[in-house]
């Protein structure tokens, strides 16, 4: 079964490719199609991986789908009938929000720092080493088990990143906001 990989070209979120490389069946759309258009991609395909920058409401089309209309989210309230009972992963800053917030199931972050301004607004005083180190750490290992359950990416991920948080408070801060939900 073929996985569809939702990640909007933005070179800030570059590191986050790694987590789905090694995926031999998938389909990435990284941009140039309309909102219509991946609804229905959305609608095919049983696993869908969304990642980039977001907040509570989507995740952010970043300028790389075609305008309709006003649009500045990609995936948003209006595809939540074609993400239901899927296994998802949702990867961006407040994903919980919207997960918890359409009882949606996978794995999800919550606010993710992967940016020296974002641990600036945090007031974390790091340097863009420390993050990159974070950012190369978690995508690693969300791609050493990307073809788990959520459950299990969620546990493996969450213990060995977890076990770097000594070293990095960004690790630390970040770990904590990742979780997932099951099929009921």
């Amino acid at each position: 079964m073929q996985t569809l990989i939702i990640h909007p070209e933005d070179k800030s979120t570059d590191f986050l490719c790694p987590i789905y490389k090694s995926i031999e069946k998938k389909l990435v759309i990284r941009g140039g199609i309309s909102k219509k258009e991946l609804f229905k991609l959305v609608k095919s395909h049983h696993r869908i991986m969304m990642m980039g920058h977001g907040s509570p409401l989507g995740l952010f089309a970043v300028g790389q789908f075609e305008k309709e209309g006003m649009m500045s989210y990609i995936v948003d309230h209006t595809f939540i009938s074609a993400l239901q009972n899927k296994d998802n992963v949702f990867i961006w800053c407040h994903a919980n929000n919207f997960v918890e917030e359409h009882k949606l199931t996978g794995f999800y972050s919550g606010m993710f720092i992967s940016e020296v301004t974002e641990a600036a607004i945090y007031e974390f005083d790091v340097s863009q080493e420390t993050i990159n180190y974070s950012n190369n750490a978690f995508s690693n290992l969300v791609s050493k088990y990307i073809a788990e359950s959520s459950d299990h990416i969620h546990s493996k991920v969450t213990n060995e990143y977890g076990a770097l948080a000594n070293y990095n408070p960004i690790i630390n801060y970040n770990n904590e906001r990742l979780n997932f939900s099951s099929i009921k």
